[in-house]
C-alpha cells in the first residue's frame, strides 16, 4: 500500500485521468436517462470539464479560468445540472490548493455565486409562489453554495499543510546542514587544543632534555657521574613526552582504545614538574594558599599547562642565572597563578605580537588556554626585571 500510495502521488496525471472517467461515466449515465433535449451540450461540457480535471495539477490556474468560462456558458445556455457538475467541486478545491492567489479568489468567488445563480437560473421558475420569499431563496443559495465552500476551505488546509511539510523538510536540511558544520567546528578546534597540547609538551621536554644534553657533554671529562644523571634525565624526560604524546594522539583513535590513555596532568603534578624544572637547573620556589580543593578538569589541565609554558619561556629567554616563582592561590571564587621570574625577560618586540617566539604559540596559547576556561591573563615585565604571568580562573559561576 506504501509503494501504491507513492507511485499514484509521483503520477498525477492518472489519478486525476481515472477521477475524470468516473465523472464522465455518471454524466452519460445520467444524460441517456436523462430529459428532453439534444444530449450533445451535455455531453460536450461534460467532456471539456473531464479534460480540464486532467491537467487541472499540471496547470491549476488555466483549468480554473477555463472551468470558471465553462460554468458561465453553461448558465447563460441554461443547461441544467448534471451529474458532470461535480468537476466544479474539484475545481474550487484546486484553485484553493494548488492555483496562486488569483486563483485562488477567483474559485473562492464562484463558489459564492454558484448557489444563488442556480437558484435564479434553473430553480426560480419551477418554484411555487410561497416558496418565493427571500428567505427560501437565501437558504437554497446558501445550500448549494455549501458544498463549494467546504471544498474550497479544504483546499486552503491542502496548502498549509503541504507549506507546513515543505517548512519541515527545509528546517531538517537546515538542522543537517548546521549540526555538519558544528562537526567541522569541533574538528578543528579539537585539532587546535591538540596543536597546542604538542606545543606545551614538546617545548618543555626537549628543552630541559637540551640543557641536560649540555651539561652531560661540557662534565663528561671531568664528572663522568654527573654527566651519567644527565643522561638518565634526559632518558626519562624523552620518555614523559613520548607518554604523554601518545596520549595526545590517542583522541585521534578508535573508542577502544581509550583505556589505554593516562590521565591529564593536573595541579597535584605541579609540584613534579618544578623538581623537574629545578634538574634541568632552573631555580624554582613554589607556594601555595588558601585551601586546595577539586577543580574541574579543564581547570586543572590549563593550570599545569600555564606553568609549563611560562618556565619553558624562562629557561629559553631569562639568561644564565635566571629564577623563577610559582604561586597558587586558591580563593572562594577564583584561582590565582602567578609565575614571575628575574631574568632579561621577553622584549618589546615579542610582547607586540603576543607573545609568539618564532618556535611556537607562546602567549597566544596561554590566551588560548584561559579563554577556554573563561579566565584573564595579565602578562608584561616586572618593574624590578624579569617577567611576570598572572593568571585567573574562575571557580564557581553564578549571578
Amino acid at each position: 500500500m506504501h509503494r501504491l500510495n507513492a507511485w499514484l502521488r509521483g503520477h498525477p496525471l492518472v489519478v486525476d485521468g481515472g477521477w475524470a472517467l468516473l465523472v464522465l461515466c455518471f454524466a452519460a449515465l445520467s444524460t441517456i436517462g436523462g430529459s428532453e433535449g439534444s444530449p450533445l451540450p451535455f455531453a460536450a461540457v461534460s467532456l471539456a470539464l473531464g479534460g480540464l480535471m486532467v491537467v487541472r495539477r499540471r496547470w491549476p490556474d488555466a483549468a480554473v479560468a477555463a472551468a470558471l468560462v465553462i460554468g458561465i456558458v453553461q448558465v447563460l445556455a441554461k443547461l441544467p445540472p448534471d451529474a458532470s457538475s461535480i468537476a466544479y467541486l474539484v475545481f474550487v478545491y484546486t484553485g484553493a490548493a494548488f492555483g496562486s492567489a488569483w486563483a485562488s479568489r477567483v474559485a473562492l468567488a464562484g463558489g459564492l455565486l454558484a448557489g444563488p445563480l442556480t437558484v435564479h437560473v434553473f430553480l426560480s421558475d419551477n418554484t411555487s409562489p410561497d416558496h418565493r420569499k427571500l428567505i427560501w431563496v437565501i437558504f437554497q443559495s446558501v445550500l448549494l453554495s455549501t458544498p463549494f465552500i467546504l471544498c474550497w476551505a479544504w483546499g486552503r488546509l491542502t496548502r498549509v499543510r503541504r507549506a507546513y511539510l515543505v517548512e519541515l523538510e527545509d528546517r531538517a536540511a537546515r538542522l543537517e546542514r548546521e549540526r555538519d558544520a558544528q562537526a567541522k567546528v569541533a574538528v578543528a578546534a579539537e585539532r587546535a587544543r591538540i596543536a597546542r597540547e604538542l606545543h606545551d609538551v614538546v617545548a618543555h621536554n626537549v628543552s630541559v632534555m637540551i640543557v641536560q644534553a649540555d651539561g652531560a657533554a661540557y662534565v663528561l671529562d671531568n664528572s663522568p657521574q654527573q654527566a651519567k644523571e644527565a643522561l638518565g634525565t634526559i632518558a626519562s624526560t624523552g620518555r614523559q613526552a613520548l607518554v604523554e604524546m601518545r596520549r595526545l594522539l590517542g583522541v585521534l583513535r578508535t573508542a577502544d582504545a581509550t583505556g589505554e590513555y593516562v590521565p591529564q596532568p593536573s595541579v597535584e603534578e605541579l609540584p613534579d614538574l618544578l623538581e623537574q624544572v629545578r634538574t634541568a637547573g632552573l631555580p624554582v620556589e613554589f607556594s601555595s594558599t588558601g585551601e586546595p580543593r577539586e577543580l574541574p578538569r579543564g581547570v586543572e589541565l590549563t593550570v599545569y599547562r600555564i606553568v609549563q609554558e611560562a618556565l619553558t619561556n624562562v629557561r629559553k629567554h631569562g639568561g644564565p642565572g635566571a629564577s623563577a616563582r610559582v604561586a597558587v592561590d586558591f580563593g572562594d571564587r577564583d584561582l590565582n597563578v602567578l609565575i614571575e621570574d628575574d631574568g632579561r625577560g621577553a622584549t618589546d618586540e615579542k610582547l607586540a605580537q603576543g607573545g609568539a617566539d618564532g618556535l611556537g604559540h607562546g602567549l597566544i596559547g596561554m590566551r588560548e588556554r584561559i579563554g577556554m576556561v573563561s579566565g584573564s591573563l595579565d602578562a608584561g615585565p616586572r618593574p624590578g626585571g624579569g617577567f611576570r604571568i598572572r593568571a585567573v580562573l574562575p571557580l564557581k559561576t553564578g549571578k
